[in-house]
């Protein structure tokens, strides 16, 4: 009998091991990503006032992109030696890095950060489910579509609870149409990457090309609304936290956990981002959440649980 128990234990060590280096390989960086991601808008509101919400994501995505270039491993070789097949895969990716934050700030403009916010980050898994499902027949789980459900749920009523107790406001059809245009685009280009790393390019090459290439299309927006902020302290600090933070060390880290995770997961796991910001907001900020708020943090957090909760195995 002892000599059956050492077995089994032996046994069950290596999956032990191998089921915690999957989750450091594909979860944890995504949602570390996210973790990063949330510290946006507390670092954008240290920005000077003067400074347009377009032109410090802008300014963020310019610099952070040419460090993923510079830093990405065979992101030279990438653009020189691709098919054109690739190229073309790699210049659409690079639109839609561009359109994100195009459509997000003017969208958190019209709508508010909170209606926006809900809108661009709850319909990001789900078009990110559907390109999916149109490009590789690669039909939504069950349990994706569950977690899906109780990420946006809770993301919703965690952004949007202090709105409930206010005074109902019209809804900017605008506003609405640009935070899914976000959404799409953030949806977009995590399918494009996940798919190009599967092929075997390495994900520091795909994400150096694709921001490379989205910071340079947004670079005429920073000296068109003004880059005065930036010369100043306070300015020059907030573009340096964005663009080595939330656009450097975040996309190397989504793109690294791209390689073991669908971006149909990637995306609802990315819905972290509004609870991180909403715990900065509170703890840096001094700004307060009502109780719904925080069952909503709940809400959110378990339809994450759902992704990474391992499944029965079914006995043969």
């Amino acid at each position: 009998m002892p000599e059956h128990t050492t077995s089994t234990t032996a046994a069950d060590r290596p999956s032990a091991r191998s089921r915690l280096a999957r989750l450091g390989t594909g979860p944890l960086p995504v949602l570390g990503a996210a973790v990063l991601w949330g510290t946006t808008g507390t670092a954008s509101s240290f920005a000077p006032a003067e400074a347009h919400p377009a032109a410090i994501g802008s300014a963020g995505l310019v610099l952070g992109g040419v460090l993923l270039f510079l830093f990405g491993k065979g992101s030279t070789a990438l653009v020189a030696r691709s098919d054109r097949g690739t190229r073309r895969m790699l210049l659409l990716g690079a639109a839609a890095v561009a359109g994100y934050p195009l459509a997000f700030y003017p969208a958190v403009a019209n709508t508010g950060v909170a209606v926006g916010t809900v809108i661009t980050l709850g319909s990001a898994p789900v078009f990110s489910g559907l390109l999916a499902w149109g490009a590789d027949r690669a039909r939504p789980t069950a349990r994706w579509l569950v977690a899906t459900l109780a990420a946006v749920l809770g993301c919703a009523v965690l952004v949007l609870g202090p709105e409930f107790t206010g005074t109902e406001s019209s809804v900017n059809v605008l506003g609405v149409l640009l935070a899914l245009a976000a959404g799409f685009s953030y949806s977009l280009y995590a399918v494009i990457a996940e798919k190009l790393i599967r092929r075997g390019h390495t994900s520091g090459a795909v994400m150096g090309t694709m921001f490379a290439g989205g910071g340079l299309l947004v670079l005429p927006v920073v000296p068109a609304a003004g880059t005065a902020w930036l010369a100043t302290a306070n300015g020059a600090l907030v573009a340096l936290h964005l663009a080595l933070f939330t656009v450097f060390l975040a996309y190397w880290l989504f793109g690294h956990g791209l390689r073991h995770t669908p971006a149909a997961t990637a995306t609802t796991l990315s819905l972290a981002e509004p609870a991180v910001a909403a715990l900065l907001g509170v703890a840096l900020v001094g700004e307060r959440l009502p109780l719904v708020s925080w069952s909503g943090l709940v809400v959110l957090a378990l339809g994450l649980a759902v992704l990474r909760v391992p499944l029965p195995r079914r006995r043969g």
